[in-house]
């Protein structure tokens, strides 16, 4: 594990009381670079605002989703989260110092009672953040019981958000 990990995880820890997302962290924000994973998708897509950038022209017709759970399902902890996209592939974050992000490509960011950050805004490596810079697009989380938001974001290759994905769900979890 690298720095930003344990960091992220004693942040975590100390956020819940409960050891947050600690079992998932290492799997969720490993070093190998998984071959290329196109998410599922589904048919309903929202139109954000144009804009003259590529990115943001790619994401004129995009969307990203919670495919389970359901905006609010009760659930017991661990929760399986499993995330969509439509209209972007989603990729593991290129090895090395990224200098430019490719065109049409992300990766997924869940945060936990948190909101959706404007766009073009670096996605923050610390809490409440967990990044899927490995391409990955589930994660089984540990949640206090209680009502919680669950925000999904999608970041370019720089961990800067593109406009028009991010969507957040409310779940209530069980005892």
């Amino acid at each position: 594990m690298v720095a930003e990990e344990v960091h992220l995880m004693i942040v975590l820890r100390h956020y819940t009381g409960a050891g947050l997302l600690a079992a998932a962290l290492a799997t969720a924000c490993g070093s190998e670079a998984p071959p290329s994973q196109p998410a599922a998708g589904s048919s309903a897509a929202s139109a954000p605002p144009a804009s003259s950038t590529p990115a943001a022209a790619a994401a004129a017709t995009g969307r990203v989703f919670f495919v389970e759970p359901q905006d609010g399902a009760s659930v017991k902890s661990p929760v399986r989260l499993r995330f969509g996209v439509e209209k972007l592939d989603i990729m593991a974050v290129p090895q090395g110092d990224v200098q430019t992000a490719r065109t049409g490509v992300g990766h997924h960011h869940v945060a936990v009672d948190a909101d959706c950050l404007p766009p073009g805004t670096v996605i923050p490596k610390a809490a409440l953040w967990v990044h899927f810079g490995d391409g990955k697009n589930e994660i089984e989380m540990q949640l206090p019981p209680g009502q919680h938001k669950l925000t999904l974001e999608i970041g370019d290759d720089k961990h800067t958000t593109l406009p028009g994905f991010c969507t957040s769900i409310t779940v209530n979890v069980t005892s």
